[in-house]
């Protein structure tokens, strides 16, 4: 996974004890005929199939981010329609001793144009699923998608 250079100046300072981050999750989704489809991706590090996610550079908005991954993970032009859930994830160990949490968006966003194809080395496979098709995943990620999927608010928030 591509790390952003605003974290590996970080770590240069801070060694591997635990980061506070901010993430974007973004939910895709499109017609084809009558069938609602997602996008989803394939990650490089674990296998797993999950919507497009990634991290947010100091500065930047939300939902510009989670578009700008968007494009960057699956060649896909997509636009944000609402805020589906902000969710704190549990603390994570990477393979390489550095810890991380991270405060998750989570978006629906529409589908615009482009076909699914990984853009980056984070990725080895992108590709639409119609939602009664979905890929073994994750329950946190089965979540997601399920919040994203309600047209309209309000974004949950866990208390």
């Amino acid at each position: 996974m591509a790390i952003p250079s605003f974290v590996v100046d970080l770590r240069a300072a801070v060694g591997h004890r635990p980061l506070w981050l901010s993430g974007v999750t973004a939910v895709v989704l499109r017609e084809v005929g009558a069938v609602e489809q997602v996008l989803l991706v394939r990650r490089s590090d674990t296998g797993a199939w999950t919507p497009v996610t990634g991290i947010i550079d100091p500065g930047e908005q939300p939902a510009v981010a989670a578009a700008r991954e968007v494009l960057e993970e699956a060649s896909v032009v997509a636009v944000p329609e609402r805020l589906a859930w902000v969710n704190t994830l549990a603390p994570m160990r990477y393979a390489n001793g550095d810890e991380a949490q991270y405060l998750d968006h989570t978006f629906r966003f529409r589908w615009v144009s482009g076909e699914p194809t990984p853009g980056d080395e984070e990725n080895t496979e992108a590709a639409f699923f119609p939602l009664d098709g979905l890929p073994p995943m994750s329950s946190e990620m089965r979540s997601r998608i399920e919040r994203a999927l309600r047209p309209d608010g309000p974004a949950d928030f866990e208390f």
